[in-house]
């Protein structure tokens, strides 16, 4: 059903990570890069971020937003296989499957477009750490509001699996 390819919309940057006698320092999220590679960006900029930590050989997902769109950081610790699946019928990459690595050896972050299913499975073999900046907050002001998610990881059925 699903073809590889690339997804429109989807963007993934490298993040380089800089190096010195303290540690380390990552930048995963500037406006000036999403500007190089989106025309529209600022409906992309955050409205808020969080962390999250993953067991190894566990997996978030999938599940698309309707509104939303999510920019994950993927800087280590442990490697994450990313799922994306472009659900947007008006797309002119509607039905292709896209699979990236990212993470400790390969730091990137990823810009998922609202309609792309994604997931992402920790194949690390450690404790892995993901960072997110949606660009609408969880559950609107005061989280009153729905929270903005369809989540194809309840259902048995569903046509986006995982390896």
């Amino acid at each position: 059903m699903f073809k590889k390819g690339t997804i429109d919309g989807v963007v993934v940057r490298d993040i380089r990570k800089f190096v010195d006698d303290r540690g380390w320092l990552a930048e995963t999220y500037r406006t000036d890069e999403l500007k190089e590679n989106l025309s529209n960006s600022e409906q992309f900029f955050p409205v808020m971020s969080y962390i999250s930590v993953t067991h190894p050989d566990i997996a978030r997902g999938p599940h698309e937003h309707v509104e939303q769109s999510d920019l994950f950081g993927f800087i280590g610790p442990s490697n994450f296989k990313v799922y994306l699946w472009d659900n947007r019928k008006n797309s002119p990459t509607y039905n292709n499957k896209m699979v990236v690595f990212a993470g400790e050896d390969a730091p990137k972050s990823v810009l998922i477009p609202p309609g792309v299913v994604h997931a992402y499975k920790n194949v690390g073999g450690k404790l892995g750490m993901v960072t997110n900046y949606p660009n609408k907050l969880f559950a609107g002001n005061g989280k009153k509001e729905s929270v903005d998610e369809i989540r194809h990881e309840d259902d048995k059925n569903t046509i986006y699996r995982l390896d």
